[in-house]
């Protein structure tokens, strides 16, 4: 029945663009896309990278969301790391899995954001 994911959802309050802008494209290095006529008027904005798309839609009224969250895989958490610092966003170390070293920012909002780097096996 599933095939693929197509985007994730994500909300942010009305006037929100340009921080999503700049943490979403200037941060973590989306391209900012333009949203089909019929939904601008809806506020948000829409990225994407190759096959990953994340759209963030104004939600009212807003509440981040601190717990459910998108993970990104990263080729390099070191290399995702120092972009985040010298943004100046602040980001925390989660337990590593199996195989996954991670780590936890928010976005402007206080969305929850994982970044995350495969470890390369026994």
């Amino acid at each position: 029945m599933l095939l693929a994911q197509h985007h994730v959802q994500l909300a942010m309050p009305r006037g929100g663009e340009t921080e999503a802008i700049a943490f979403y494209a200037g941060v973590l290095g989306l391209e900012t896309v333009e949203k089909p006529e019929a939904l601008r008027a809806r506020g948000g904005v829409w990225f994407e990278r190759g096959p990953l798309r994340v759209h963030l839609g104004v939600e009212e009224p807003f509440a981040p969301a601190r717990k459910a969250h998108p993970a990104f895989q990263v080729t390099a958490l070191s290399t995702a790391i120092a972009r985040l610092d010298a943004a100046g966003c602040a980001w925390r170390r989660d337990i590593d899995l199996p195989g996954l070293a991670r780590i936890y920012v928010d976005d402007p909002f206080g969305n929850r954001i994982e970044l995350l780097e495969l470890s390369p096996g026994p």
